[in-house]
């Protein structure tokens, strides 16, 4: 399945909704066009909804890791949000949780590029603790 993404806004803020596969090729190319493109029009504070994102390989990771980038040196950020059980073990496994923000919630997400909200992070220590219990 081609990946598809879509844009909205939400208090300022851009959120991707992405469906598909985040692979080597088109979709990788796609995501950080797409990126690119929110930056030329000034939006440099951007979610990844990952939901619908059933597969990530180290192309789409290494996408993932320039898209942040380019934002950061816009003076932006990129935050994710709610991944699977299997790219969150993906961004465990290859230390880049410690780099990205990982939310659950897309209130809390959003409340993340406010510093005056109340926000809840994912919890990885409690993820992990529930993988070893399974």
């Amino acid at each position: 399945m081609p990946l598809k993404t879509t844009s909205r806004e939400k208090e300022g803020i851009i959120i991707l909704e992405m469906k598909g596969r985040l692979i080597a090729g088109e979709p990788a190319t796609r995501l950080r066009e797409t990126i690119n493109q929110e930056v030329a029009q000034g939006h440099t504070r951007i979610i990844l909804n990952l939901e619908d994102v059933d597969y990530i390989d180290s192309t789409g990771l290494g996408g993932m890791v320039i898209c942040y980038t380019t934002l950061q040196k816009a003076g932006g950020t990129l935050k994710l949000l709610k991944l699977n059980r299997r790219n969150i073990e993906l961004l465990l496994l290859t230390k880049l949780s410690t780099i990205f923000e990982l939310f659950a919630d897309e209130h809390d997400a959003v409340n993340s590029f406010f510093p005056e909200r109340e926000i809840k992070h994912f919890d990885i220590l409690s993820f992990v603790q529930q993988q070893k219990e399974n």
